[in-house]
């Protein structure tokens, strides 16, 4: 007789959660009877449904073991919605329209994760397709692009649905979803109330506005699986609040996207014949000042990289007093803009476990 395939969710990884989850809070009690409980719902099923609490302390634990996330002082604060009762593409949409209205915040952003149906033995669970619940579009024109290119395959996509675009330069994506796997994808329009927009001005020269730039408030992830105890929820989008430096070093200036330096540049005057003169550090700059005054005129929650290096390094030394390693992936802490000036560059950090769970892992084609 050939053994029998192995469970549909590791008896193992879903062992060792619950003993985390009842080891980081004591007021659980013992572990033992709970322990006994998951185990032969596996047995029975495949796998097992976490509490609501070990569900809460699960996605928390997530973002706490992101190895790329400077944001990381303030995994306590996650506000987890627990929507795994839902799983069809319209309760799905609603629910991400409401997790940005909730996590926007009227400008006082706040860190959010809601959480859909998981994959379960023989059912997997719906996928967003969108990398961002909010994003801007890309449109080929010629041979250039309008918008930001980061976004021109998805919108391709949504148009083949029937979505019909104005090709602006800040279009923001329709939520596209998927149901299963072979299923024919649904797109959804955003309310004008979840996608909180800052348009970019700068302090100190006028002109910087006539550029028409902006940027939305929320950035939520929804790419990525939320796996805990070997359960997987690929349907999970979750949020922190921006650096600045996300914006103004990499989403406006890089080349491959809004790639501003050179407009910008030449609008300051600057000499650009020459890598020599810096004519590109000085307009990063520049544009890095301009996001940072914009959310905070706007009264939109953002952080400078300074601040976000003193506190991610506040993090460590907690979590080091816990008896605990900090995980990081250095060449992702250090900011983009004058990392040699922050507190991060200058020291090494725990190695990152590819295997350490509860995560965010890249999510696993059907």
């Amino acid at each position: 007789m050939p053994p029998a395939p192995p469970p549909f969710t590791d008896p193992g990884q879903a062992a060792e959660f619950i003993r985390q989850f009842h080891h980081e809070q004591p007021a659980a009690g013992d572990p033992q009877p709970r322990l006994r409980a998951v185990l032969d719902e596996i047995d029975r099923t495949g796998s097992y449904r976490h509490t609501p609490a070990e569900l809460t302390y699960g996605a928390k634990l997530a973002w706490r073991n992101a190895a790329r996330c400077i944001g990381r002082l303030y995994w306590r604060s996650l506000v987890v919605r627990d929507l795994r009762h839902l799983s069809s593409a319209d309760d799905i949409a609603t629910e991400c329209f409401e997790h940005l209205r909730t996590a926007g915040n009227g400008g006082r952003i706040r860190p959010v994760v809601s959480v859909f149906a998981p994959d379960r033995p023989g059912r997997p669970a719906a996928r967003i397709l969108n990398q961002q619940l909010v994003r801007y579009a890309g449109h080929r024109v010629e041979d250039a692009v309008v918008g930001d290119p980061a976004g021109a395959v998805l919108a391709a996509r949504a148009r083949d649905l029937g979505w019909k675009c104005a090709e602006d330069r800040f279009e923001v994506l329709p939520l596209i979803i998927q149901e299963g796997p072979g299923e024919r994808p649904v797109w959804y329009g955003l309310p004008d109330d979840t996608t909180l927009e800052v348009p970019l001005g700068h302090p100190g020269y006028e002109w910087f506005a006539e550029l028409g730039l902006r940027w939305y408030a929320v950035p939520a992830i929804s790419d990525m699986t939320l796996e805990i105890g070997g359960v997987r929820y690929p349907t999970a989008p979750f949020n922190g609040w921006y650096m600045g430096t996300e914006i103004g070093a990499r989403n406006l200036a890089d080349a491959d996207r809004y790639d501003m330096l050179g407009t910008v540049a030449e609008r300051l005057g600057l000499d650009t014949s020459s890598d020599r003169t810096l004519w590109r550090d000085r307009a990063l700059i520049e544009l890095n000042i301009a996001v940072l005054h914009s959310f905070q005129e706007a009264g939109v929650t953002i952080a400078d990289h300074h601040t976000e290096s003193e506190r991610f390094l506040k993090h460590v030394a907690q979590e080091r007093r816990l008896g605990r390693p900090t995980p990081a992936d250095w060449s992702w802490i250090v900011p983009p803009v004058s990392g040699g000036l922050t507190p991060v560059y200058h020291r090494y950090y725990d190695p990152v476990d590819p295997d350490q769970r509860p995560a965010f892992v890249a999510r696993e084609p059907w």
